[in-house]
């Protein structure tokens, strides 16, 4: 039988593309949560219970090691995390808001091996007033946004902001622009479409969903993309729907409801107005002409296109429950269709924990960030205490057709955070290496908010690349008999 470099490497293609892109939905479901870990003990440092003990994890940064090279340049609360997914360095940078009453902008550079020196405060705490920064998303013309999750009457805040220079700003050189084309909300998450379409939420109990439509979308800077465009509001059926804290999930046909003019204007005897000329999104939504549903605590989005190219935008609401009993469960995730507009429940406390076979009833709480990994599976992230119940789940939906009712398919317990007093927020995979996530440990009782490293194993990349190995061990043994 011959053997040449060439079948070898066409078998390792072939092997490569019948195999999943990431090796993170290879896990045993965890059957409870993680228990507390000592407060500021060694075990802060990889306080994560995975499903998969070959996976490994680190802490790439920490806030203590921040304020101890420079006093007062990191406020804490490390919310969501996004990269620069395009351009020339690709994948070297995060990026992470403050959530604090003196929020700011931290990058850490994912070259750098040197842990004193990876991580930078580009936006100072406090930078224009800045607070509660939350949201996290790069442009499809490569910059950072990034929002406050704080909006209400009388209030100055609600804004969203782009840092234009995120790759290359020095310490405090952010260049913080706000975008205020966009209607005050509480932000939370962001999202474009294929379309470069801008999907965003007012995280409040009764909160809308959002979409601007801007009229330069293929725009190669901000500036440009947010000069001139319109605002929607999702409006289910007839619309004027409140979630609320213990009614009915709202599905069903949908459409999206101006709230400004083309260009961004007010629209007369509907938009309402500020006082410094922005638009009030939320009070807007709820006007008799427009009818905005409001869903309870609408918080991350996260877009997921299936295999015939349809795009679903997946969207939690963190404190929606049937009965008012948070024992027995609260939160949902839906999502809707670009295209058709359809809002359908993704999942909630009655769907299938894969760790038992019953519904996850009080398991799943508090929904809160999303994320989505290579292969384009689902995950959803708890908004509750570490050490008790501060879960990561993964949601399988085997043939990717947006919901979880096939057989097989459910909620599995992916990864359990223990540190007291802290959340995970932010988890993000990486686009550049399907095998690293990164996610981060909130607000701890120790104070010292940190970035942890999840990598899991390649097995199914290391079987192919050792076949290719053993198959060109013996391209070169028959060479060597033939000499």
């Amino acid at each position: 039988m011959k053997y040449s470099i060439i079948a070898a490497a066409t078998l390792l293609v072939s092997a490569s593309s019948a195999m999943a892109a990431t090796d993170f939905g290879n896990f045993t479901p965890l059957s409870s949560s993680a228990g507390p870990i000592p407060v500021n003990g060694a075990g802060e440092a990889t306080p994560i219970t995975l499903g998969n003990s070959a996976w490994t994890q680190k802490t790439i940064a920490d806030r203590a090691t921040q304020n101890a090279l420079v006093s007062g340049s990191n406020s804490g609360s490390w919310d969501m995390i996004t990269a620069n997914e395009t351009g020339p360095q690709a994948g070297r940078y995060l990026f992470m808001p403050f959530e604090t009453g003196s929020g700011g902008v931290q990058r850490v550079d994912l070259w750098d091996n040197n842990y004193a020196t990876r991580t930078t405060t580009i936006v100072a705490p406090g930078t224009s007033g800045f607070v509660s920064g939350d949201a996290s998303r790069w442009t499809p013309w490569g910059s950072y946004l990034t929002g406050e999750e704080s909006w209400g009457t009388g209030s100055t805040k609600g804004r969203l902001f782009e840092v234009t220079n995120a790759t290359t700003a020095a310490a405090n050189g952010g260049s913080l622009i706000q975008r205020s084309i966009l209607p005050r909300v509480s932000h939370e998450g962001l999202a474009f479409d294929k379309s470069n379409n801008l999907y965003f939420v007012d995280e409040l109990n009764g909160g809308s969903i959002y979409k601007y439509v801007s009229a330069n979308p293929l725009a190669t800077n901000g500036n440009d993309y947010f000069a001139s465009g319109q605002t929607f509001v999702l409006r289910v059926g007839a619309g004027g729907q409140f979630e609320g804290n213990n009614g009915p999930a709202i599905t069903g046909a949908a459409s999206w409801v101006a709230i400004t003019q083309a260009n961004g204007a007010a629209i007369a005897g509907v938009s309402t107005v500020l006082a410094d000329g922005t638009i009030d999104g939320r009070v807007t939504a709820d006007h008799s002409s427009i009818l905005g549903t409001g869903y309870n605590r609408p918080e991350d989005l996260e877009v997921q296109t299936l295999a015939n190219g349809t795009e679903l935008v997946y969207f939690t609401t963190t404190d929606s429950d049937n009965n008012g009993n948070t024992t027995d469960g609260r939160s949902r995730v839906y999502h809707f269709n670009v295209l058709t507009g359809e809002v359908e429940l993704f999942a909630d406390a009655n769907t299938i924990d894969l760790a038992t076979g019953v519904a996850v009833g009080g398991g799943l709480r508090n929904a809160d960030n999303l994320a989505i990994d290579a292969d384009g599976n689902i995950y959803i992230i708890e908004d509750r205490d570490g050490g008790v119940d501060d879960d990561i789940w993964f949601a399988k939906d085997l043939n990717k057709d947006g919901d979880l009712n096939d057989p097989g398919e459910g909620l599995a317990r992916w990864a359990s955070n223990g540190t007291q007093g802290s959340e995970f927020t932010g988890l993000y995979f990486s686009k550049t290496n399907p095998n690293v996530a990164y996610v981060n440990i909130q607000h701890p009782s120790s104070g010292n908010d940190r970035l942890i490293e999840i990598a899991a194993v390649p097995e199914p990349e290391s079987y192919g690349l050792a076949l290719v190995g053993l198959l060109l061990a013996g391209v070169v043994s028959r060479r060597n008999k033939r000499a």
